[in-house]
């Protein structure tokens, strides 16, 4: 990584009032987790599931739990990596103040994160959509696999158990992204981390902040549509790089 964009990224995050990260599945691949937008990912090799035709349809309702079985091996045992571990750090220490995640994984929070906002819900539990009680995915999903008959909510007798996470069809919980674009309007520096940009409207949160005056540093493989509006980009892994801006922002501080 370009030390002078280092430093000067370093220096942004150093004396920021408010901080807050942005993540998509970029960070996660570095734990071992595919994409599933990717080519060869589930997205790419199995049929979409409607939020509609799930509650509707037994059928609809099998297809959706052996496909989200598959994908849950992917990263039932999946750890937490440097870039993971980073964020953490930097909200123990007070330098960020919140976590905006696409991702469904949980590995913010299993590396310490406390102040997560999961756009997209979480994969590691189960909801009931008839009466809203949550169980832990890993034993309704190894049920499945054993039996190869979708669960019944055990609360409810009969309730249509799905994975907490939100599906296609399905509208984003409104309470969940007001609390992200108002972070987003707080905030001063936003890293933008592992993510494309272009699912909406999370994708456009991002920009909330640039319009309210603050910075956008985005950290991704490949270019986004936001590119030209940020004021840092960095086409390198996402782990080496937030470990070494966080050498320097601890150099920063120190000289300071």
């Amino acid at each position: 990584m370009n030390p002078e964009v280092t430093t000067r990224i370093a220096v942004w995050l150093a004396w920021a009032k408010k901080t807050v990260v942005f993540t998509g599945a970029g960070i996660s691949t570095e734990s071992g987790i595919p994409d599933f937008r990717s080519p060869g990912g589930i997205w790419s090799k199995y049929r979409t599931v409607y939020y509609d035709e799930f509650l509707a349809s037994a059928d609809a309702r099998l297809e959706y739990w052996r496909q989200k079985s598959i994908g849950h091996r992917d990263f039932a045992g999946a750890q937490p990596n440097a870039g993971h571990c980073v964020i953490a750090q930097w909200e123990a220490a007070g330098r960020i103040h919140g976590v905006i995640t696409q991702n469904i994984d949980g590995l913010h929070q299993i590396a310490g994160n406390q102040n997560v906002l999961e756009l997209h819900g979480t994969a590691r539990q189960i909801l009931c959509q008839d009466c809203g009680a949550r169980f832990d995915a890993d034993p309704l999903v190894a049920e499945f696999l054993a039996t190869e008959r979708v669960p019944a909510c055990s609360h409810c007798a009969d309730g249509r158990l799905k994975h907490a996470t939100i599906s296609f069809g399905q509208a984003l919980p409104g309470d969940v992204l007001e609390k992200a674009a108002r972070l987003c309007e707080q905030a001063d520096l936003l890293f933008a981390i592992g993510s494309s940009l272009v699912v909406s409207p999370a994708a456009d949160l991002p920009a909330v902040t640039k319009r309210h005056g603050g910075r956008l540093v985005i950290i991704n493989r490949e270019t986004t549509p936001l590119g030209a509006i940020a004021d840092e980009v960095v086409h390198e892994s996402i782990g080496p790089t937030l470990a070494a801006i966080a050498r320097r922002c601890a150099t920063v501080i120190s000289d300071s």
